[in-house]
């Protein structure tokens, strides 16, 4: 734990519109601005997941952000979510369906009915009253809460990942109590999740050419010699025509088709030194020859878990799901045309059809009149279009992209994207439209 780090909670109804109702207790964090003479404000953390731990990744970047602790305190906390995953019913634990891509209507109504009575049954244990209450709209309240239980007149805040959502949700609610918004790898729910996926698939596909063109030019890449990204395409073409039959040890017996291939196989982040790429090609090599082993854990893992009541009600209420079976066969003939490597429907959607609440926070355009000027930061070899899309919603806000792969910035101690963002949230300054900063 840093040096100087303070912990408190406070109490939060589960049903913001029931405030003498349930509440929950959320765990807060502080690092005390190092100067205080010369203190801001407060920076908040708003952290991604859904159902990731602010605290830990205030721990993680605290080293990284000595510079912006100067001025500001250091501000964290366990969202609802969070809490949600470590209290959920182990029934909610339970996957609904065997997650797959529909092949036509009946079997999407199929899988829909499905995950109805997984969500039904996980309610029904449910001794918490979170499940209902997950949704963005509902952490960006417990924000506010937060900026009032710090006595803060408007909080600068730093959102990533799935934290865009919250971001975009406390916008919604509370624009007069933002004074600077740093976004760093954030998906922008409010073009639609269909959207979302179709962007981050046509990064996929410039990731495949990207792994092709390395493993031309790297002898120790085990596909060396052949065009690795059509060895790729065609290991998943003939996966959905004759699924490879795996065996987890922790997961048990399973088939892998082209689509979880596709979904839980493919790695646009090549790692250090591309170690990642380099056991992609190992696998690739060995699954066509039957051998699909070296993906089984990772895929047959996240086909449960992308169809739990516990991970599904994260998001759920931010309308993740496909709306119906035309929107699905909408989003297969748009993402055909635009990243043709990696068709098929999202998994983070399939599961989400059959959610059984109200949506709460569904997407939909923003209202960005009056807000402040914001700076974003994403990876030109990741992130980037997830963010560049936020913010260009808000008039006068920058973009900053890092020249290589990754998510989240901030977390992983990129020292350029950082000196930007405490620039930005001590003086209200951007750095020019167009900045990149170099790969560290």
């Amino acid at each position: 734990m840093p040096a100087g780090m303070e912990c408190g909670a406070i109490d939060v109804p589960v049903d913001w519109s029931r405030p003498r109702g349930k509440q929950v207790r959320l765990e807060l964090a502080r690092l005390r601005a190092s100067e205080p003479a010369a203190r801001v404000g407060s920076v908040l953390g708003v952290p991604g997941g859904p159902g990731s731990d602010g605290i830990e990744d205030l721990k993680l970047a605290a080293p990284h952000l000595t510079e912006l602790r100067r001025r500001f305190d250091l501000v964290a906390y366990r969202p609802r979510s969070n809490v949600w995953g470590k209290t959920a019913a182990p029934s909610c634990w339970e996957p609904g369906v065997a997650l797959r891509d529909p092949r036509d209507r009946r079997d999407y109504e199929a899988v829909a009915a499905a995950m109805a009575k997984a969500f039904a049954a996980c309610r029904a244990d449910d001794t918490t009253g979170l499940f209902a209450h997950l949704d963005g709209l509902s952490i960006a309240r417990d924000m506010e809460a937060v900026r009032r239980a710090l006595g803060e007149e408007r909080l600068s805040l730093m959102a990533n990942s799935y934290g865009g959502v919250v971001a975009a949700a406390y916008i919604r609610l509370f624009p007069q109590r933002i004074r600077a918004m740093y976004l760093d790898g954030v998906v922008n729910q409010t073009e639609g999740w269909p959207m979302v996926n179709l962007v981050t698939r046509v990064g996929s596909e410039q990731a495949l050419e990207r792994f092709g063109r390395w493993c031309a030019a790297t002898p120790a890449c085990a596909l060396h010699g052949e065009d690795a990204a059509d060895v790729w395409r065609r290991l998943t073409r003939a996966a959905d025509r004759e699924p490879i039959p795996v065996t987890s040890q922790q997961f048990g017996e399973g088939e892998l088709t082209g689509w979880h291939l596709r979904n839980f196989g493919f790695v646009p982040d090549p790692g250090p030194d591309h170690a990642r790429w380099l056991t992609l090609a190992e696998w690739t090599d060995r699954a066509r020859q039957g051998d699909g082993s070296g993906f089984a854990d990772f895929a047959l893992g996240n086909t449960r878990a992308w169809a739990t009541p516990a991970i599904l009600a994260m998001s759920c209420g931010d309308g993740r799901g496909y709306t119906g079976w035309a929107q699905l066969r909408q989003y297969r003939r748009d993402i055909r045309e635009a990243a043709p490597s990696f068709p098929g429907a999202a998994f983070d959607q399939v599961g989400c059809i059959g959610w059984t609440e109200p949506v709460a926070n569904p997407p939909r355009p923003l209202e960005v009149r009056g807000l402040p000027p914001m700076l974003g930061a994403g990876a030109l070899e990741g992130d980037f279009s997830w963010t560049e899309r936020f913010i260009r919603m808000v008039p006068g806000s920058v973009t900053v992209g890092y020249d290589g792969p990754g998510h989240v910035l901030y977390l992983s101690g990129r020292k350029c994207p950082i000196a930007h963002a405490t620039t930005y949230l001590t003086e209200l300054r951007l750095p020019a439209p167009g900045t990149v900063c170099p790969a560290e």
